[in-house]
């Protein structure tokens, strides 16, 4: 009897431990900021594009993107700006919309990347804008800015949330959803 109990609890560990490997995840919607983490280093938390998880900076990873404020010398927000680190121009605006409704159907209907003019940072990020991705591997992103957040001082804080669609394959067409 005592065999059959450890066989048992032998089993029950190795059929609960067993852990099924989670599907990637190609959308989603995402808060980032630009808080630091660290004592020097310092790193922050940023969007990996190809996992769609938060991630941290501190071994200046690829196709990471963060979010950053411009600031005047007191320390007021002038602006905020996205940026990754791909040595290459990674962002590119697809339209600013006037309306959340106009942002959500474009971005809906936004199927697919054409030529665009790649810029090194996403500058001047702003509610009900969607912009275009592209990784350092050629795969492309778009992000729907739904909320951005500042606060002055010193430092000042800068928070962005965004929906985004990451087309894995490395066509220009996103999928459906």
């Amino acid at each position: 009897m005592r065999n059959i109990s450890i066989i048992l609890i032998v089993l029950f560990i190795l059929v609960t431990g067993c852990k099924k490997k989670d599907e990637p995840v190609y959308s989603g919607t995402i808060t980032i900021d630009n808080v630091l983490y660290g004592t020097g280093p310092y790193y922050a938390q940023g969007f990996s594009v190809p996992t769609g998880t938060l991630v941290s900076t501190l071994n200046d990873p690829l196709d990471v993107i963060t979010i950053l404020e411009d600031h005047d010398v007191s320390f007021n927000v002038k602006k905020l700006f996205f940026s990754t680190l791909n040595y290459k121009n990674s962002f590119a605006l697809y339209g600013d919309y006037n309306s959340e409704s106009d942002a959500i159907q474009a971005f809906n209907n936004f199927s697919t990347v054409t030529n665009n003019t790649w810029l090194e940072i996403a500058d001047s990020v702003d509610i009900n804008q969607i912009w275009i991705y592209k990784t350092s591997s050629g795969k492309f992103a778009k992000l729907r800015i739904i909320d951005t957040y500042t606060e002055n001082g010193s430092p000042p804080y800068a928070e962005c949330t965004f929906e985004w669609v990451y087309q894995p394959d490395g066509s220009t067409t996103f999928p459906e959803k």
